[in-house]
């Protein structure tokens, strides 16, 4: 009879704007539409479907299947000029309501809606199955999963482009299927992602390429991960946005994966960070760390950050040092490239790792070339101190300059434009005289490793 009525076979008064509307009707067998021009609007509230809907391809107006049961719901490849309305209906797939051979609680795959996608307070079933299969979808008034809207199975929208946003605040997914993934927006370009107050996702969120062009925001979410604790709670590769607001109500259970990801502007918390984070071609314009009721932002943090992620790649400290010189910080700048090859060294055979240890004491790997000075001070001292408590023999009598102890030990430690002292005299004392070539060993160590510091240092900057 439904069928009946919307393929026409009831007349439409002259002047009359023809809609189907019912409320409160249990429907005994199939609602079967599939590829059936529409022309009037269809209202169902508060009713009962012993059997799916079916609805693909075809093309109608809006859609309201509004507080209702429905076993499943088939509406691939559908045009809707208009919005289709789910809002607190219980969608539940079964071996009865199956339209094709995976099970699908709600099909909207490669679907075109002119308006928005509206399933708040709606919960979906199709546990260890797909609940939402929308791949494809065009939906220019955006998708709209708030006001308790629950999913049991995975919620996939790859390739989906939704210019009005998908909107999931308050939103719980969970119990996905075999792959553990609670959320797919693979390669989906959307004008802003919103998982906020209270988004909880048992499951992976994927969002490995996608394209937003406002915002992401996490602000208050709750991202669990998969049960067993070891897989990736979110994995954002090659991600690009706008804002990212990482602003989590706790730290994810798994790893969160963002290399290659880029982004504007990112905001996070003391509660955004699990142990282990992907961050190895991840570009950013900006950081900032939400400050309420947590510690504030420091380079110490951040490089605590950087070390989350597994391995050693020089790129997360390249990036973090050119956020710091962006605005303004050099010295932070230089403290991340020294902690970036610090880390490196830890990678290297033995004899690299020592050398690496000698330029690290000398000059901070460049750094941090005062403390050479810090070193020619301290051995200057030492060696004035030391000099002054004998008195050398000439090499030539008659011939050598007066003997000064500074500028003797000077002599020794500056391996170039000598100064006349360190050939004109020399020691029967056989403990100064180790001490004058342990002085001009240290100064030739002193030189090489500053001028190869600095060297690297303006080499990479």
């Amino acid at each position: 009879m439904i069928v009946a009525l919307l393929q026409g076979a009831n007349t439409a008064q002259s002047g009359a704007v023809p809609c189907l509307r019912l409320t409160g009707a249990r429907i005994s067998g199939r609602l079967h539409l599939a590829g059936a021009h529409i022309a009037h609007a269809l209202w169902i509230e508060d009713c009962w479907f012993e059997e799916g809907v079916d609805l693909s391809g075809a093309s109608t107006q809006s859609i309201a299947i509004v507080g209702s049961r429905v076993p499943g719901v088939e509406a691939g490849l559908i045009r809707i000029d208009g919005r289709l309305d789910l809002r607190r209906s219980r969608l539940k797939s079964g071996s009865t309501s199956s339209f094709h051979r995976r099970v699908t609680a709600l099909s909207l795959i490669n679907a075109r809606v002119s308006g928005a996608v509206n399933l708040s307070g709606t919960e979906i079933s199709a546990p260890g199955e797909w609940a939402v299969s929308a791949g494809g979808l065009v939906a220019e008034g955006g998708v709209y999963c708030a006001d308790g809207f629950v999913a049991h199975g995975e919620v996939r929208l790859m390739g989906a482009q939704l210019a009005g946003g998908l909107h999931m605040r308050g939103a719980l997914l969970e119990r996905p299927g075999p792959r553990g993934v609670a959320l797919t927006l693979d390669n989906a370009v959307a004008s802003t992602l919103d998982f906020s107050d209270g988004f909880t996702a048992h499951g992976t969120v994927r969002l490995r390429g996608a394209r937003i062009s406002d915002s992401l925001t996490f602000e208050g979410a709750v991202l669990n991960g998969p049960p067993d604790g070891r897989s990736v709670s979110l994995a954002a590769p090659m991600m690009q946005a706008v804002d990212f607001d990482f602003t989590l109500a706790r730290p994810p259970s798994g790893t969160v994966d963002l290399t290659g990801a880029q982004v504007s502007h990112l905001l996070d918390n003391d509660r955004s960070w699990p142990d282990v984070v992907e961050l190895d071609g991840f570009v950013y314009g900006s950081v900032k760390r939400d400050e309420a009721g947590g510690q504030r932002d420091s380079v110490a943090h951040r490089m605590a950050w950087i070390r989350r992620s597994p391995g050693y790649s020089p790129q997360p400290y390249e990036q973090l040092a050119s956020w710091y010189r962006t605005a303004g910080h050099d010295d932070d700048a230089r403290r991340v490239l020294l902690a970036r090859q610090r880390h490196r060294r830890q990678t290297l055979h033995p004899a690299a790792r020592m050398w690496g240890h000698l330029l690290d004491v000398t000059v901070g790997y460049g750094y941090r070339p005062w403390l050479a000075g810090v070193w020619l001070f301290a051995l200057t001292l030492l060696g004035t101190l030391a000099f002054a408590t004998d008195s050398p023999n000439p090499v030539k009598r008659g011939e050598a300059a007066p003997f000064h102890s500074l500028v003797y030990t000077l002599d020794l430690l500056i391996p170039i434009a000598g100064l006349g002292q360190r050939t004109a005299w020399h020691w029967s004392n056989g403990s100064l005289q180790w001490l004058a070539h342990l002085l001009v060993a240290f100064g030739w160590l002193l030189t090489t490793a500053l001028i190869a510091g600095v060297t690297r240092t303006l080499q990479k900057n």
